[in-house]
C-alpha cells in the first residue's frame, strides 16, 4: 500500500516540511559525493551507534567526527540509498504539511526533532551494545504519521495497492492506511529479529508512539488556550 496524496488542504505554506525535505536531499547528495560513502565509514562517523552513544565502545580516530550525542540529530537527515530517501520523503511530503499546519512552524520543528529522538532511543534500547550505525528520517516521520492518525483519522488518502497487472488506486481513510503501516512495523520487527534485517523497525514504532504522545500534549494545550479565550466572567 503506497500513499500518493491526501485530501486535506493546508491553510499555510509548509515551509518547515519543505526545508526538512530539502536538507535530507542535499545531505544525501553530499553523502554520495563523499569518498567514505561506499566504504561505509561515513555512516559510522555520523550515524547513531548505540554502543558508542553509551560509551561501551569508541570509534577509531580516523572515523570519529562528532560527539556521539550529536549523532542522534545528524542521523535523522542521512539515508542509505535512493529508495530509502524516496520512501521517506514521500511520506514526509504527504503527511507533514497538515501537522505543520496544525502546530505552526516553531512547534512543528520541536515536534519533529523530539519524534526523531524518541524513535532513536527506542531503537537504541533494543540493543545498547549494537555496533550498527542507525540512519534515516523514518523515526521522525513515524512521529508525523502518529500525529496525523490522531488529528486527521477520517481524511482520505489516495493509495496504490500493487497486485501486478491488477494494481489499483483507491481512496482509504487515513485511520486504516496508518493503522496498517503501524501493524506492519510490528510484523516486520518480529521477522527481522530472526532474519537479521537491516531496517530499524523499533525506531519506526518508537517514533509513531512518540508522535501520538506529543500531539496529544500539543492538542491539550491548544484546547486549554481556546477555553481560556472563551471563559465566562464566572470563571475568572
Amino acid at each position: 500500500m503506497i500513499p500518493l496524496k491526501d485530501d486535506i488542504p493546508t491553510l499555510n505554506k509548509p515551509i518547515v516540511r519543505n526545508y526538512i525535505l530539502a536538507i535530507c536531499v542535499i545531505v544525501f547528495i553530499l553523502q554520495i559525493m563523499s569518498p567514505s560513502y561506499r566504504s561505509g565509514e561515513l555512516f559510522y562517523s555520523y550515524g547513531l551507534i548505540p554502543s558508542v552513544l553509551f560509551g561501551n565502545q569508541q570509534l577509531p580516530e580516523n572515523i570519529y567526527a562528532i560527539p556521539a550525542v550529536v549523532t542522534i540529530f545528524t542521523s535523522m537527515f542521512m539515508h542509505g540509498g535512493f529508495m530509502h530517501l524516496i520512501g521517506n520523503m514521500l511520506y514526509l511530503w504527504i503527511f507533514a504539511d497538515n501537522i505543520e499546519d496544525d502546530l505552526g512552524k516553531t512547534k512543528f520543528i520541536i515536534f519533529y526533532i523530539l519524534s526523531g529522538v524518541g524513535a532513536a532511543m527506542a531503537q537504541v534500547f533494543v540493543d545498547v551494545n549494537s555496533q550498527i550505525p542507525m540512519i534515516g528520517a523514518s523515526g521522525a516521520i513515524g512521529g508525523v504519521l502518529g500525529a496525523y492518525l490522531i488529528n486527521h483519522p477520517n481524511s482520505r488518502v489516495l493509495v496504490l495497492i500493487p497486485f501486478g497487472f491488477f494494481s489499483q488506486i483507491i481512496k482509504i481513510k487515513a485511520l486504516y492506511v496508518l493503522g496498517f503501516w503501524f501493524i506492519l512495523q510490528f510484523i516486520n520487527s518480529s521477522l527481522s529479529s530472526s532474519s537479521g534485517g537491516g531496517v530499524a523497525y523499533a525506531a519506526h514504532i518508537g517514533g509513531f508512539i512518540t508522535g501520538i504522545i506529543l500531539i496529544l500534549l500539543f492538542n491539550s494545550k491548544k484546547i486549554k488556550k481556546i477555553r481560556n479565550i472563551y471563559k465566562g466572567p464566572w470563571e475568572q
